[in-house]
């Protein structure tokens, strides 16, 4: 096998052992494979060769061989490498192939390539010691799979070589990672050295120099650590000898500096102490014994520089030691020894340890481990005070990562384990010791003296506080004090609460809070102290034991001075003043009381028992003494407690529960304590109740501690109770809180959180740690202000049914919207100082966010900060229109304005401050999941403004770009930064498929699509920030791509998309799922957006043809059946449509469809731009052949296979629930798009919200009162959400069923107008079409359903696309199956005419297909169309069919009365070509004829009357009704209805034929008189057609022919002037473009004269006239 050595592979294998111990892991048995390919690369380790002159030698040469390739290399090329192999001390040959490999992460990156080499370097290493770590630690859990462990251990034995090796192969291995450590503290010197040799000379430090130095002393450290967790199970797993011990021992003297790199070896030492000093490992008691002896000489012998770490070594070797000495059996060699002189001498050797700083080394370590950021003032306190003068460990190296953390704290906790079995009567004396020591010292110090007593040993309660730190958040071993009630811990956790003294109290306390996490250890933290409480009251004497009856008792006491205190006339505390020696007896009492809040708190919070229990305690007040403690005049930590213990309180908080402690609170703070007052400013009146309150604020905003407690209480009190249903309709605090001296609300406190404290001046913190936290603190209580307010009642109050002023919580709407907190909170979001506090704290360096962790305090300030933004852009459209009005209207005097008035909205404020849109846009590239989410959604939201979308202001410093946003990205150098971590997060990873949608990558995937294709559709026609950043140069109103750019490398995000696109699964083992389906569809809709936008479509469809990402989306495509499992449900499933499968469909349609559409533009583009191979490439594909870049041909699914999706049959839906409980609410509201809600998430959230109001109103009624009504109740409310989502899912599939369909449809039109193709293969081709769609068509068309339409345009296109006059119908084969064919689509075509109800615009279309068949096909004099009757198939269909095509004819709307027209202008002549009168016994028998004729009356007034946009339909109109007419009176019968329909009659009266002839009717048109003659020319037709139809010898339409001619005679003859030119007719009629009808006017009527004999006739009339006036 070949030994994968690859950065990527390594990291590859990193990341599936990180997804193991997640149990994300899937492909266990791909791991082992990983893993046993990687074998070689973990036996040699960190080892690699050195420079050698050799290597040297071949890279000066020019050539070099590398993975059996050669390189020609240059001059620079070796220089780099030279550089590279001097900075690692590596051969050159593998320096250059470092570079080699680091020039794709150089380029990707836009760093240097030296500088992506020495990292590439360290990487590799770090990734292998990290995987031989997890490797280590699998193998060795006993809680990891039988099966899994048994195969890593396998492959641990073939990497130490020990399975078929000798046993001290890993004794070998463990002493070359000893080696490794000592080797990375020496290169770690040395970059120190060479860094402060640079500085000291003078020289200049770039910024790559600085890179380079600070990111290898950092890796070397992880690396150091990394080592040491290796070397801890090897040893734990028994792969170690006593001389691997002993080589450590030897070691540590050279370690001259107290810093982390030294922790590293920490856990090491305690392993090895645990394996071979205790009596449970595989050495004897002789050889423990030899080894002790050398553990203890060396102490004089060869001590250690660091000599508390040598005590702290000594003390854990003891602790295990002592162990062999419990039971001491026979046989044993220590026989004869003075085992009880040994004993003592252990405890002396302990105690001097101690003495020497065992514990003080111990503590320091277990307390500074953690990162800086942790702030918990009362233990660092208490900690502070048991460390006293210790150093504390230097932060030039970075502190342990959290696993090193674990490991060293379950070392830790087994010489803890060890300790207090082995050595209880050490355990003991420290106790007696003390005790007796701090009486002799009390009894000797006056009260007023007792500040200090830093003269006590306090050996056991530093140790009580290392066992806190050992098990804090370690819940699974926190259980093992509670797991029995007769081992050690448990014995020593009562031993510890016994006869405690001040100090001591305090550290247990801490300790009882360490091992009480969660619910169940809280629960028996709880009963420990019940129990011993309990058990004072049986004695009936004062307890000796810490229970819940002393530290009441105890706060009791404090409460009840302070009482006193603040009743008395005495002076009060000064804050941060020293305590009176009469208000606290001991030094140590004040922290001894933080430490009992610190506990109650902790307990109350983490188990409801402890809280229920304490709410209803009898005799304990909490409130009452929580709140007396937060009197300012005691010390601000104990004040700082006191609140907390409130705050934790109110977890899971019920409605009554937190409307309590309001009342409570705010009688509190508007009453506070005489010291208080005595604080206040002089001169400032105290009487009202107003000024006390503003007094007791003034006082808590002085302290970082009291001010960021008290918001967290306030921000708990606001957060919605635990019986919340998500409504959020009730007022978290009394509606009526502060009405007895003030207006009613909580404004006050939220004034204070924002007045006093965010925008305080000066500050109330400096430390950087505490600011954070604090605005961490405000901002998170800012958020949940804005989060609970719903302001969806607001839109329910006013389009709803439902009384929302009853159904609600609150006592009235109007009270919900004036009194939450919401409005307060977004007036001060408005303000300039908030403004600048909250850009502030989105505005941190990049770097120190990336290097933090995503729990400290710096980067949870900025996701806060974020979040804020967000919920200020989602709600301030209400605020400012429905909130902010509001509250104008009722500001009293008393209510302070403190927003900016100026500010129309939050993008103002952003505009100013520019700066936060470079911010969001690299915070989403730092990996923290969460961060990036809420930067991308806020991002996206300001990138879609077009307020910030403008051009630069002129005379700014940014480039031209176009736009402001992309503006400042340029000015401060951040674009390309901002792109290569967008390109990064689009980078995939098949391991996202294992972990799923729980894959940071594949969520910071979905995000960043999000914004890229809400940014793109919401700016299309103007270059925003998502193009830049897709890699697009913005310059003005234009897109531009740079020729030597990330385009030309094919490396620009886009391109990052299309891979995404054509490369990410669907899913897994044969089933879409909808996570994975997502990311290829969202990916597909940006390319979509940049396709149909002018802006972008050429560049972006060149890139899509230069990748043939058309020819490989259509190779993956795949057909739906009805077995297709779509997230684990198919088709066929009856809950298909209720669940994520339904939506699942959906994408994986949306994604065809946009591949569809993609297809029809590539080919529409070729087809124009004259690319004949590859237009036949496209359609091979299309037809079902792929031609890949090769020449190979792979079969693709043809698209004709595309309609699978019509084949799907759905489950029949839900039906709609019927319940007398939710009946007359109007679901209309929240479903109807045009009442705003868009969003399919809103609709269904609004659905939500009625039922929940129904119900509330139904509580409010009593009808619920019954449990069984109200889960009643609940079922049908929630039947009704199935419902409402099952109409959801149905209506998606129905919208993306319909644009795929139509998609399909111009696909297939285009192909087959665009092919090329001769007649005989485009007849072939819209026969097959016409094979796959007519079966759907006709099962669509009875429904009369959308798809109908779309399918029946296609049907209409495809007859369009034959030459029906082609030679190719003329084959006998051929034409016999066309003919077939489109008598099919005709016949189909009727029936679906003929269904009930149907779709007017369905018709429309089934009127064309008809018309062109008749028209064009059907040819009755041929043999075969003489088969198909169509007179008899038009009969055969029934009466209806003829009465809907005249009632469309008739009243019709738009086209479609014209497409009716026709189609009976077709039959009609049809049926007179096959002889047949049905059709005209038809237009009879529905009086069809005689409204034709008539519509002639009404021509003239109606043109006149229309408006111009109106006129070409009219026209289209009554020309068709004249063909029409003029079919009719071609055939005898016709005629003779036509003529009895009045035909003159009407002509007359329309009055057409008595206008001017060259004025024509007065019509809002350019062309109205040729509009005027056509129509003229119409009607002439139609009498001189029923003319020669009625024949000479009917006198009687000879008769009226000769009246019309008469009657129009001026009309006639001003045709003729214009015929023959007289005048200035001839221009006119050539420049109104109409002589043809002019002339075919004048045949007309030359015809009808001749017809009539009308010449005679008037040479007649004109005979009798000149006999009339001869004289007689």
């Amino acid at each position: 096998m070949e030994v994968p050595s690859g950065l990527e592979s390594l990291r590859a294998l990193h990341q599936d052992l990180i997804a193991l111990e997640d149990g994300q892991l899937r492909n266990v048995d791909k791991l082992c494979n990983e893993l046993r390919a990687h074998v070689e690369a973990f036996k040699h380790l960190l080892d690699h060769p050195s420079k050698s002159d050799s290597s040297r030698k071949k890279l000066e040469s020019g050539t070099i061989q590398i993975d059996n390739n050669e390189y020609v290399v240059n001059k620079e090329f070796q220089e780099s490498s030279i550089q590279v192999a001097d900075s690692l001390d590596l051969d050159e040959l593998r320096a250059a192939q470092l570079l080699i490999d680091a020039q794709g992460d150089a380029e990707l990156l836009g760093r240097p390539t030296i500088v992506s080499a020495v990292i590439g370097f360290h990487e590799k290493r770090q990734y292998l010691l990290e995987s031989m770590r997890m490797l280590l630690r699998n193998a060795g859990n006993p809680e990891s799979e039988e099966h899994l462990r048994h195969e890593h251990l396998q492959i641990v034995d073939d990497i130490l070589e020990v399975k078929h090796g000798p046993a001290r192969n890993g004794s070998l291995y463990t002493r070359k990672c000893l080696r490794a450590m000592a080797d990375i503290e020496k290169w770690i010197h040395a970059l120190t050295e060479r860094y402060q040799g640079t500085l000291a000379l003078g020289q200049s430090i770039t910024t790559e120099y600085d890179e380079i130095m600070n990111f290898q002393q950092s890796s070397l450290a992880q690396q150091h650590e990394s080592l040491g967790a290796i070397i801890t199970y090897l040893i734990k797993g028994g792969y170690t000898h006593t001389e691997d011990f002993v080589k450590l021992l030897e070691h540590m003297p050279t370690l001259e500096r107290w810093n982390y790199i030294t922790v590293h070896y920490v856990p090491s030492m305690v392993a090895f102490a645990s394996q071979y000093g205790s009596p449970d490992s595989g050495i004897n008691l002789r050889e423990a014994r030899m080894l002790h002896n050398r553990i203890m000489d060396s102490k004089d012998s060869s001590p250690w520089a660091l000599r508390n770490l040598q005590a702290a070594m000594i003390t854990w070797w003891l602790a295990e030691y002592s162990g062999w000495y419990l039971e001491q059996q026979q046989g044993s060699p220590v026989q004869g020894v003075d085992l009880e002189a040994e004993a003592h001498s252990r405890s002396d050797a302990f105690l001097q340890a101690l003495r020497d700083g065992a514990f003080h080394c111990t503590l320091s370590i277990c307390s500074q481990i953690y990162p800086d950021d942790t702030y918990d003032p009362a233990r660092n306190g208490l900690t502070a005070y048991l460390l006293r003068d210790t150093p504390p460990l230097p932060t030039e190296t970075a502190g342990p990562h959290g696993l090193f953390r674990d490991l060293l704290m379950e070392q830790i906790e087994s010489s803890i384990n060890s300790f207090i079995s082995n050595m209880p009567d050490t355990l003991r004396q420290f106790q007696i010791s003390e005790d007796d020591q701090r009486k002799r010292i009390l009894g000797g110090v006056p009260p007023q003296a007792r500040t200090t007593l830093y003269d006590q040993d306090l050996h056991l309660e530093r140790f009580l506080l290392i066992v806190a730190y050992a098990f804090d958040q370690r819940t699974e071993a926190a259980e093992s004090f509670w797991a029995d009630p007769d081992s050690n811990l448990y014995g020593f956790l009562q031993w510890a609460s016994k006869r405690q003294s001040t100090p001591r109290v305090g550290a247990f306390c801490e300790l009882l809070r360490s091992i009480s996490q969660g619910e169940e250890c809280a629960t028996a933290a709880h009963q420990f102290l019940l129990d011993e409480s309990n058990a004072k009251a049986a004695r009936i004497r004062r307890s000796s034991s810490l229970n819940w009856g002393q530290i009441f008792s105890e706060l009791n006491l404090y409460a009840t001075k302070l009482r006193e205190t603040s009743n008395s006339s005495r002076p009060p505390i000064r804050y941060g003043g020293k305590p009176n020696a009469g208000d606290i007896d001991e030094p140590e009492s004040a922290m001894m009381l933080e430490c009992y809040l610190r506990l109650m708190a902790h307990i109350c919070k983490e188990s409801s028992v402890a809280r229920s229990w304490l709410w209803n305690h009898e005799t304990f007040k909490v409130l009452d003494v929580m709140f007396t403690l937060a009197d300012v005049s005691v010390p601000p930590p104990l004040q700082a407690c006191a609140i907390a213990t409130v705050c934790a309180m109110m977890t899971k908080k019920t409605l009554e529960t937190g409307l309590g402690v309001w009342n409570v609170m705010d009688q509190w703070a508007s009453n506070p304590s005489s010291s208080v007052l005595a604080m206040s400013r002089s001169g400032r009146s105290i009487t009202p109740m107003t000024c006390m309150e503003e007094v007791t604020f003034e006082a808590l905003s002085r302290t970082f501690d009291q001010a960021n407690e008290f918001i967290s209480l306030l921000q708990a009190l606001m957060s919605p109770s635990a019986d919340d249903i998500g409504l959020h309709d009730a007022l978290p605090f009394p509606e009526q809180i502060g009405a007895s001296y003030r207006m009613s609300g909580v404004e006050p406190y939220i004034d204070f959180v924002f007045g006093k404290v965010i925008v305080a001046k000066p500050p109330i913190v400096e430390d950087p740690v505490q600011y954070q936290l604090l605005t961490n603190n405000v901002f998170n209580f800012a958020a949940t202000c804005l989060a609970t307010f719903n302001e969806d009642l607001v839109i329910l109050a006013n389009r709803s049914s439902i009384a929302v002023d009853t159904a609600i919580e609150a006592s009235s709407l109007d009270a919900y919207a004036r009194l939450h907190p919401f409005g307060r909170v977004m007036e001060w979001m408005f303000n300039d100082g908030v403004l600048v506090k909250l850009f502030a704290a989105s505005s941190q360096d990049i770097n120190t966010v990336a290097a933090a962790s995503p729990s400290s305090p710096l980067v949870l300030t900025v996701l806060r900060s974020i979040e804020v933004m967000n919920r200020i852009m989602d709600l301030q459209s209400t605020y400012f229109e429905i909130l902010r009005p509001l509250i104008e209207l009722q500001r009293s005097g008393h209510r302070q304005a403190v927003q900016n008035p100026t500010l129309a909205s939050f993008e103002d404020s952003v505009a100013t401050n520019l700066d936060l849109i470079v911010n969001l846009s690299l915070y989403s590239g730092l990996g923290n999941q969460d961060l990036a989410i809420n930067s991308l959604k806020l991002l996206e939201k300001l990138s879609s403004s077009r307020r910030l979308n403008t051009s630069p202001t002129p005379g700014s410093r940014q480039q031209p770009s176009g736009n402001r946003l992309v503006g400042v990205l340029e000015q401060h150098g951040d674009l390309e930064r901002v792109r290569t971590s967008f390109i990064l997060g689009m980078q995939y990873d098949e391991r996202e498929l294992e972990l799923g949608p729980g894959a940071p990558g594949w969520t910071i995937k979905s995000v960043m699509l999000d914004f890229l294709s809400h940014c793109l559709a919401s700016l299309p026609d103007r270059p925003n920030l998502a193009h830049a950043i897709l890699g697009f140069a913005c310059t003005g109103t234009t897109l531009s791509v740079e020729l030597d750019g990330a385009f030309a490398r094919k490396t620009a995000l886009l391109h990052s998309i299309i891979q995404l696109a054509a490369e990410y699964p669907d899913g897994l083992d044969e089933t879409i799922q909808l996570w994975s389906s997502s990311i290829r569809q969202k990916a597909m809709q940006v390319l979509s957006i940049l396709r149909a936008s002018p802006l972008t479509s050429v560049l972006v469809m060149a890139e899509l043809r230069a990748g043939d990402f058309m020819f490989a989306m259509f190779l993956r495509q795949v057909i739906i059946t009805p077995n297709t499992n779509l997230d684990g449900l198919s088709i066929r499933d009856e809950h298909f449509v209720q669940t994520d499968s339904a939506s699942v469909l959906e994408q994986y349609l949306d994604q065809r469809c946009s591949l569809l559409e993609y297809a029809s533009s590539e080919l529409r583009l070729v087809a124009a731009g004259g690319a004949p191979t590859q237009k036949a490439r496209i359609l091979s594909t299309l037809f079902g052949s792929t031609t890949v870049p090769d020449g190979t041909q792979l079969p693709n699914v043809p698209v004709f296979d595309f309609l699978d999706f019509l084949s799907a049959e759905f489950p029949t839906p839900i039906l709609t629930p019927i319940s007398n409980l939710f009946t007359g609410i109007d679901f209309s509201i929240a479903l109807d798009p045009h009442h705003g809600t868009t969003s399919e998430a809103a609709q269904m959230r609004l659905v939500e919200q009625l039922l929940a109001l129904r119900l509330n109103e139904l509580r409010k009624s009593g009808y619920l009162e019954d449990p069984h009504e109200q889960e009643k109740a609940l079922v049908d409310a929630e039947t009704f959400m199935a419902f409402f989502r099952t109409q959801k899912n149905m209506r998606s599939l129905e919208d993306v069923r319909i644009r795929l369909l139509k998609a399909w449809s111009n696909l297939l039109t285009l192909a087959i107008g665009q092919g090329d193709l001769d007649q005989s293969g485009r007849v072939s081709l819209v026969l097959q079409s016409l094979q796959t769609v007519m079966p759907k068509f006709e099962r669509y068309a009875v429904e009369s359903s959308p798809e109908a339409i779309v399918l029946a345009k296609l049907v209409q296109a495809l007859l369009f696309q034959v030459d029906f006059k082609s030679s190719a119908l003329d084959q006998t084969q051929v034409a016999d199956l066309a003919g077939d064919r489109f008598f099919n689509v005709f016949r189909s075509s009727l029936r679906a005419i003929n269904v009930p109800e149907g779709d007017i615009n369905l018709r429309e279309v089934l009127y064309n297909i008809c018309f062109r068949y008749l028209t064009n096909i059907a040819d009755p004099s041929d043999s075969k169309s003489r088969q198909h009757n169509i007179s008899q198939t038009v009969k055969t269909s029934g009466k209806r069919t003829i009465d809907v095509i005249c009632d469309d004819a008739y009243g019709g709307s738009g086209t479609c009365r014209a497409s009716a027209v026709l189609f009976l202008d077709a039959l009609t002549a049809t049926a007179a070509i096959e002889k047949s009168n049905y059709m005209i016994d038809s237009l009879v028998r529905t009086n069809f004829i005689v409204i034709l004729v008539e519509a002639i009356r009404d021509i003239a007034n109606e043109l006149r009357d229309s408006s111009p946009q109106d006129i070409p339909v009219l026209l289209t109109n009554y020309n068709t009704k004249l063909a029409l007419l003029l079919t009719l009176s071609q055939t005898r019968p016709g005629a003779t209805h036509v003529l009895n329909a009045g035909l003159f009659q009407t002509i007359r009266n329309s009055g057409l034929f008595s206008v001017d002839p060259d004025l024509g009717i007065e019509i809002d048109n350019p062309n109205a008189l040729a509009k005027y003659y056509t129509l003229l020319l119409a009607v002439i037709r139609v009498i001189a057609a029923v003319l020669m139809s009625r024949g000479a010898q009917n006198t009687q339409t000879i008769e009226h022919t000769k009246q019309f001619l008469v009657e129009n005679r001026a009309l006639v003859v001003a045709v003729f002037k214009r015929q023959l030119g007289v005048g200035s007719a001839t221009e006119s009629s050539e420049k109104e473009g109409m002589t043809g009808d002019v002339d075919e006017l004048v045949e007309m009527l030359v015809l009808l004269m001749t017809g009539t004999g009308f010449l005679d006739f008037e040479d007649q009339q004109d005979g009798k006239r000149q006999r009339r006036k001869a004289f007689t």
